[in-house]
């Protein structure tokens, strides 16, 4: 029931057009790293893996969030600029990387099962993961080179 209840708190959200939601990776994880999210909402079987590669020229890491799929495609683990070939640090499922670290990020988290109609929307019509916010964050505004992953290069703090 609080699954339930959860979920339909996100979906008015929505309805009611108050930017202070995420949903899908890219958007979830810009807002986790404002602290702008109260309730992170996770689908406890997504298939998303947090990668940290290090990139040996520029001596700083990468990180992805990439589903099986895309991590069969090599251009997620080459430099764009470079070509040098990113060294796999870490690989975790995200579900169990949110898991430890969403109260480091101030946040509440919520994980949901596909098994009730909300549920089941949820993980289909929004990937999987998004949060309840703190305050309005307009995503449309913010830069994204690259639209179907996320990438963040903690050597420098800028987005890639």
């Amino acid at each position: 029931m609080h699954e339930k209840k959860v979920i339909q708190k996100y979906f008015e959200e929505i309805a009611q057009n108050t930017g202070k939601y995420s949903f899908m990776i890219k958007d979830t994880i810009t807002a986790l790293e404002m602290s702008a999210i109260d309730t992170i909402i996770v689908w406890e079987d997504l298939n998303i893996n947090r990668i940290t590669l290090y990139n040996s020229k520029s001596e700083g890491n990468v990180v992805l969030y990439l589903t099986e799929e895309q991590e069969k495609n090599d251009k997620y683990f080459f430099d764009t600029e470079t070509g040098v070939k990113l060294e796999m640090k870490e690989k975790i499922n995200f579900v169990e990387w949110i898991a430890e670290n969403y109260k480091s990020f101030g946040a509440n988290l919520e994980l949901v099962t596909d098994r009730s109609q909300e549920g089941s929307q949820f993980c289909k019509g929004f990937g999987g993961v998004g949060s309840l916010l703190r305050w309005k964050v307009d995503f449309d505004d913010m830069n994204y080179d690259d639209l179907d992953n996320y990438e963040y290069n903690s050597s420098d703090d800028d987005f890639i």
